[in-house]
């Protein structure tokens, strides 16, 4: 737990807030106080929602003065805690959502932390244009959390991470100093990228305020689908195959286990099955183009010749675009799924693509080990070597007693990992969960210089102190 607020830092806070920029009612801060798995729940004395980056700023040297704590916020859509303040000042960016710029010729779009990435979306379109990050908390999720934690999502085996759509960053730094890096520029070779830093930062090296992403064309021709098949092994050949086999059209490509969709169809409402028998694998498939019918063609090919090649024993296309979101509901749920199903150890970890079928065999039977007849629920991005790996209870086992080996198990999991030259956060960051145990993966000399640029830029610690090294 942070050390208490002084009350006159509280104080001088609301003041340069004014009305509407704070809050310390408790059920305006309830929701905010707890993690959406209910694993973590946390305090603070003052929720701060500032309205401009000038106000960020005030805030921000006004802590940094008196040396008090600040966990930044974004749509409270992590799953590693580290948004969740143990005490610390609450800083929510919800109020700053605006568009500042669009601009066609460069393909960008301007704007403020707090707009959601649905909104993004909805704005790019409007405009003609798209921007590809899709996460399925789109609703919620805002720029500055996506940026802070770089998110990834499904698209990115062709688009690359949140890393990879930002051009440029407005941030508040530690000592609140306003840095305003909101470039557009494709190509900048001129030393350190301090946008760089701040993205993937969970909130550590500053608060991000408004960011420039790219912007791309809308692809008219668009085709999903769903296979089943044997083995992740037989899905890593359809990967491969699919890159050639579709000229570049490959823009999704998500495994999913048996279990994992028996649990969508059980727990969520109007889920169907996907195809008419049951299968041990699952992946889902998507293709775009900007030559109209051309990703339905390769689709088709693809497809086709998988059959043919007994790599794929069954599929179905999407034939109108509510089949399409119907197919992508059954991925989108994986995680919802598990929630009436019991206490569950999760991993969000990533290994090179040919090896994630060895890892899911190797690290389902470590968890045997650990705990006999766990019900594993493997799924995620195929294409970027992302698996989420999920361990729910064995039949019969408390929630206690599951939650008792969850330490022992995901180490066991994150080891073999590790061998693999994988990394034990992929997609969510490291937050108070996994900050602690990565440095058990990371060497000395990659410990001590992230530790330098850390006190550099804040020395006294104040921006999200339990997280990160």
């Amino acid at each position: 737990m942070t050390k208490p607020v002084p009350a006159d830092v509280i104080s001088n806070l609301k003041s340069v807030l004014g009305e509407g920029g704070w809050s310390q009612d408790p059920d305006r801060l309830a929701p905010k106080l707890v993690e959406w798995r209910d694993r973590w729940r946390g305090t603070t004395p003052l929720l701060a929602l500032p309205r401009t980056t000038a106000e960020v700023s005030a805030v921000v040297g006004i802590c940094a003065a008196h040396g008090v704590a600040i966990t930044p916020q974004g749509g409270n859509t992590g799953l590693v805690g580290g948004q969740i303040p143990q005490g610390e000042i609450l800083l929510s960016l919800e109020r700053m959502r605006a568009v500042r710029d669009r601009d066609l010729f460069d393909d960008v779009i301007v704007v403020e932390a707090g707009a959601t990435l649905a909104f993004v979306h909805d704005e790019a379109q409007s405009v003609g244009r798209r921007f590809p990050l899709s996460v399925a908390s789109e609703g919620s999720a805002t720029i500055g959390g996506l940026i802070s934690t770089n998110a990834g999502g499904t698209a990115v085996l062709r688009y690359g991470t949140m890393r990879d759509q930002v051009l440029g960053i407005e941030a508040v730094l530690p000592n609140g100093a306003i840095w305003n890096g909101l470039k557009r520029l494709r190509k900048d070779n001129t030393g350190y990228d301090l946008k760089q830093l701040l993205i993937g930062a969970e909130g550590t090296l500053g608060v991000i305020t408004a960011a420039s992403l790219k912007l791309y064309p809308v692809l008219p021709s668009k085709a999903v689908a769903i296979v089943g098949l044997k083995s992740p092994h037989d899905a890593i050949a359809l990967l491969a195959r699919a890159k050639v086999e579709t000229g570049g059209a490959l823009e999704a490509f998500e495994l999913i286990s048996r279990r994992g969709m028996g649990f969508v169809i059980k727990n969520i409402p109007d889920q169907r099955e996907p195809l008419a028998e049951h299968h041990p694998w699952y992946v889902l498939i998507e293709t775009a183009s900007g030559e109209p019918g051309a990703a339905e063609a390769a689709m088709e090919r693809l497809l086709a010749r998988a059959l043919e090649d007994d790599l794929i024993q069954d599929a179905a296309v999407a034939q109108t675009e509510g089949q399409a979101k119907a197919f992508w509901a059954l991925r989108e749920h994986q995680s919802g799924a598990q929630k009436s199903e019991g206490a569950a150890w999760k991993h969000d970890v990533s290994v090179p693509v040919s090896r994630i079928a060895d890892f899911i065999a190797e690290a389902s039977a470590a968890v045997d080990e650990v705990e006999p007849g766990a019900r594993i629920v493997a799924f995620g991005h195929v294409g970027d070597g992302n698996v989420h790996y999920d361990v729910l209870a064995a039949e019969g086992v408390s929630f206690e007693a599951h939650s008792d080996l969850r330490d022992a198990g995901s180490r066991r999991v994150h080891d073999i990992v590790a061998s693999m030259n994988g990394s034990i956060s992929a997609e969510h960051g490291l937050g108070t969960m996994k900050s602690a145990e990565a440095l058990l993966y990371k060497s000395p000399v990659e410990v001590e210089a992230l530790r330098a640029i850390r006190a550099a830029l804040d020395p006294g610690r104040i921006m999200n102190p339990r997280v990160l090294f």
